[in-house]
């Protein structure tokens, strides 16, 4: 069977990565690159540098990774559907729900798969909890808390931070816990001067009742990116800077000392760190999204999942503009 023919369109800071990614992917040639403002990254190599998603499906693709700024995540997208091409488009979908939903609609109407780079659900640590969440050994979910804090990437300026990269968090919280967002309440801060906001705390509950929280920003020297899922039968807590799982237990030995009782509540357990395989995150989802569209078993992020997320991220937005919590359901 003939490889198939991948282009790629957005050559910045996570363009140069999928194309590392997309060079070396067993049963995909890359054979084209696209970016009107070229290439700073030297990634082309002795590959066609095009300037224009048309010139792209001009050369023949079956698929392309969108990797250009959120605001034309949608007309990009549009172009690849109405040419037949499976596309993934970096997260988010699109700028707004409208734009997210046209996408989804025109990808379900031809029949093609498309994606959305949501690349957290393929690290490691969460792969692993949501495989031992399925299997029992955290008992019932009761909440799921993220930090995801660092400097600003100077890689954006169309969006805030809570499409940016609170929508990694919304995303893979509803993935973990299989359970939709039913409503949720954030406030927000603008402190660097731009037009979009730099810091969110947003407050969720699921539709099986599991609370949620997120504190996101791009504010802090401290980078920081942690998922703790605590149930009935202990914590996990996973790192996915490192990619480490760890297992906090409740503990099945009485305390008998009662203050240390009264200010525990749960007792401690055993503590355990997973030794667990580390391959790439980026290479997984690409190697699911290319398993889609060959027609085997994968698991990809759908453009369904994706504008799910951008609802939930604009009614973040909404709740910090109103002061309300805003329902999702």
């Amino acid at each position: 069977m003939a490889n198939l023919r991948a282009g790629l369109i957005g050559l910045g800071m996570m363009g140069r990565h999928h194309a590392r990614v997309l060079s070396s992917l067993p049963g995909v040639d890359l054979v084209a690159v696209a970016d009107a403002a070229g290439d700073p990254h030297k990634v082309a190599g002795s590959r066609p540098l095009l300037g224009s998603v048309e010139e792209l499906i001009a050369v023949g693709i079956d698929y392309c990774l969108v990797a250009v700024p959120t605001a034309f995540h949608e007309p990009v997208g549009m172009a690849l559907a109405e040419a037949g091409v499976h596309a993934m488009i970096e997260k988010p979908l699109a700028q707004n729900i409208e734009g997210a939903q046209r996408l989804a609609d025109a990808f379900a109407a031809k029949g093609l798969v498309g994606a959305v780079g949501h690349i957290e659900r393929y690290n490691p640590a969460l792969q692993q909890a949501r495989a031992r969440i399925e299997s029992g050994e955290l008992g019932q979910v009761f909440q799921i808390t993220t930090r995801r804090q660092g400097p600003f990437p100077a890689r954006i300026a169309d969006v805030g931070v809570v499409k940016d990269l609170a929508t990694h968090d919304i995303d893979l919280t509803a993935w973990v816990a299989q359970q939709p967002y039913q409503a949720v309440s954030a406030r927000t801060a603008h402190r660097s001067g731009r037009p979009h906001e730099d810091l969110v705390a947003i407050t969720g509950i699921l539709a099986d009742g599991t609370v949620t929280n997120h504190l996101v920003n791009w504010l802090s020297p401290l980078k920081e990116r942690v998922t703790i899922i605590t149930g009935e039968k202990g914590a996990f807590v996973a790192d996915t800077l490192t990619a480490d799982l760890t297992f906090y237990a409740n503990g099945l030995i009485a305390t008998t000392w009662d203050d240390v009782a009264r200010f525990r509540g749960v007792s401690e357990g055993d503590v355990l760190r997973f030794a667990i395989a580390k391959p790439e995150p980026l290479r997984v989802e690409h190697e699911n999204f290319r398993d889609a569209i060959l027609g085997k078993e994968a698991d990809i992020v759908t453009m369904e999942q994706g504008l799910r997320t951008v609802v939930v991220a604009e009614a973040a937005i909404e709740s910090a503009r109103t002061g309300a919590t805003v329902s999702v359901a």
